[in-house]
């Protein structure tokens, strides 16, 4: 077969995975397939299986990873989830104008905990959204407000996102070095597409009819906050902050986490032991509930392996398979004469691939080692993961088909594509300005 014929059967491989993906057939098994497609079409599969077998084994996804989701069931165990949100949600309950844009943050605040997008609009959604049909605002506002709030980024604060994993090892570095790169960018983002969801919601409701509202009496006030548990979510953040960029205030001693000649990361393994840490105050913030820890935890590290680790190994190895037949040659190369244009592409072309897909793990994992060389520097390779994992989640938000629009849909009784279409403006002049922001600051 001729290197043409063999590049547009490729090419074929590529749409039809898009297609079927698309039409909401199983991302894991789509790619997997295409992949080892792409490996017959270069004449090997064994570089597929190899990244199927290392991508699955890695420490440096598997750990921080599975650790988080793990602290993330035992938080919704404990309940210590419910009194952070209660407690977020109390300055807004009283100030109507600020019920959407506070929904969208508090949303966002706990997706850095909870690094699950679906998960972070469950958790959420059952203190907002009983608070926001009281205020009598619309099913496509409240919708579109909790999935927002769920799927803007939040997760891309947490060096266990899976998506700063890619990053670093990509860039070979830790996640905790590409966090103080990502937020700055995030802010904007969060910023801009906010203020103007809010504006277009505000619109909306105000020439929303009657029979679009359904009010339901809030009832907030009659749960008691326990300061304790509303701290507990955030303690492995504020400890990688404190011993990791950006204050780096306290030194862990390696030997603490990695033994000299055995391997590991010691940032990695430094996130995991961050997040066991959250576990264990977790557990003895509901004694009652603590005997059951260990199991939910592991269920929790299970459900990461499931959801979000088998996403990454079928995407990793649909990017292997691309590299196979060099049909990234393209992006690279155009990246190489106009390096000025890797902002317009790997936010353009990763937004596109996550709505289609409905994920931005896999748009990040497939798509980011196409946007980087070794011509750029470290900081600037960051840059530009921060704006590909940013443009990832935003193509995520604007699908109906992803897991988080479908979960918000039904938590609100509106529908999916309603609060997709709601959030598309924001969501594209948000990352057109942080595009803007990214290429100013590192151009």
């Amino acid at each position: 077969m001729s290197e043409t014929a063999t590049l547009v059967l490729g090419v074929v491989v590529v749409a039809a995975a898009i297609v079927l993906v698309a039409r909401q057939y199983d991302v894991r098994l789509i790619l997997v397939l295409a992949a080892l497609a792409l490996g017959g079409l270069a004449g090997d599969v064994t570089p597929i299986v190899r990244t199927f077998l290392q991508t699955l084994s890695n420490e440096q996804f598997v750990l921080p990873i599975c650790t988080a989701m793990g602290f993330a069931q035992v938080l919704r165990h404990s309940g210590c989830d419910q009194h952070l949100i209660h407690l977020l949600v109390r300055p807004i309950r009283t100030v109507r104008p600020l019920l959407i844009p506070g929904a969208v943050v508090i949303g966002f605040v706990v997706n850095a905990s909870v690094i699950s997008q679906a998960s972070t609009a469950v958790a959420v959604g059952t203190v907002l959204v009983p608070l926001l049909r009281s205020a009598r605002l619309t099913a496509t506002t409240i919708g579109a407000a909790l999935l927002l709030g769920a799927s803007l980024g939040g997760e891309l604060v947490n060096p266990g996102a899976p998506e700063l994993n890619t990053i670093a090892r990509a860039t070979h570095s830790d996640p905790t070095v590409v966090v103080p790169h990502v937020v700055p960018l995030l802010l904007v983002q969060l910023v801009v597409a906010t203020a103007i969801f809010w504006l277009i919601s505000a619109r909306a409701e105000r020439t929303a009819s009657d029979e679009e509202r359904i009010e339901e009496t809030s009832h907030e006030s009659e749960f008691r906050i326990n300061p304790f548990k509303a701290a507990v979510p955030v303690v492995p953040l504020a400890l990688l902050m404190i011993i990791g960029p950006p204050f780096e205030l306290l030194t862990i001693p390696r030997r603490w986490l990695v033994v000299e000649g055995q391997g590991g990361a010691f940032g990695t393994r430094l996130i995991g032991a961050s997040m066991l840490f959250g576990t264990a105050l977790a557990a003895l913030a509901s004694p009652r509930k603590a005997p059951d820890s260990a199991r939910v935890f592991f269920e929790g590290a299970g459900l990461a392996l499931t959801r979000i680790v088998s996403v990454i190994v079928s995407a990793q190895c649909f990017g292997k398979g691309i590299e196979q037949l060099h049909l990234d040659d393209p992006i690279r190369d155009l990246i190489l004469v106009r390096p000025d244009l890797v902002w317009a592409l790997s936010a353009g072309v990763t937004l596109a691939f996550a709505a289609l897909c409905g994920s931005g793990m896999a748009a990040t994992q497939s798509l980011y080692g196409f946007y980087i060389n070794s011509e750029m520097s470290l900081d600037l390779m960051l840059r530009v993961g921060a704006v590909t994992s940013i443009a990832a989640a935003a193509g995520r938000t604007m699908t109906p088909v992803a897991a988080v629009v479908l979960t918000s849909a039904e938590l609100t009784d509106s529908k999916p594509l309603a609060i997709a279409r709601r959030v598309v403006v924001p969501l594209l002049i948000a990352t057109v300005v942080t595009v803007l922001v990214a290429w100013y600051r590192g151009g």
